[in-house]
């Protein structure tokens, strides 16, 4: 059986320089999810020329946009790269040129030169989910993420807060810490069950 071998990591995006080259659909797309998840993420994005929704997203949230074609020069002072051209040798240029750069690049749509996938992303105040299918089905990362947010309760959140301050009151040595959060939360489960259905 295929296994998917993604490490997940969480990345401070308002932290690092991401750039989109593309204006169109796709484009789009991957800036839409991308401030969906991380409103404050510093985004500049280059292509020929924008879809008016693009336009109107970069103004909402402070994208920076430039209206020229790719050069290699763009990439200079990024972090992340995302390629999303509706033309697959420009994608691939600009994958050859961030590798150049030891940049993380995503090519929309062509999984086999990605270092990494946009998955779903579930978000109930800080606890975050991220949903991987190995680059095989965003139809089905989505649907799960639908679901995810439907049996989530929304205020999750508060219980993610008060075992914040719970954790920080904890007295003793990591395992003894590690053992006192294990038999909190393994009650809470059973208080759950014991609700009335």
């Amino acid at each position: 059986m295929e296994r998917n071998n993604l490490y997940p990591i969480f990345l401070k995006m308002h932290e690092l320089q991401t750039l989109i080259v593309g204006g169109g659909n796709v484009a789009l797309e991957k800036l839409s999810f991308l401030l969906k998840s991380s409103p404050h993420a510093n985004v500049t994005m280059v292509a020929s020329s924008f879809k008016q929704e693009v336009k109107d997203l970069a103004e909402r949230y402070h994208v920076d946009l430039i209206e020229m074609s790719y050069d290699s020069s763009f990439l200079i002072d990024k972090n992340l790269v995302i390629a999303a051209t509706n033309n697959i040798d420009v994608n691939r240029q600009i994958y050859k040129d961030a590798k150049k750069r030891y940049l993380l690049v995503n090519v929309a749509d062509t999984p086999d030169i990605c270092d990494f996938y946009l998955g779903g992303i579930v978000t109930k105040g800080n606890v975050k989910i991220a949903i991987s299918t190995n680059g095989k089905s965003p139809t089905m990362a989505k649907r799960l993420r639908q679901l995810f947010e439907q049996i989530i309760p929304d205020d999750i959140d508060k219980l993610a807060v008060n075992l914040n301050r719970f954790r920080k009151n904890i007295q003793g040595d990591f395992a003894a810490k590690v053992s006192q959060l294990n038999a909190l939360t393994e009650e809470l489960i059973i208080a759950k069950e014991k609700l009335p259905k």
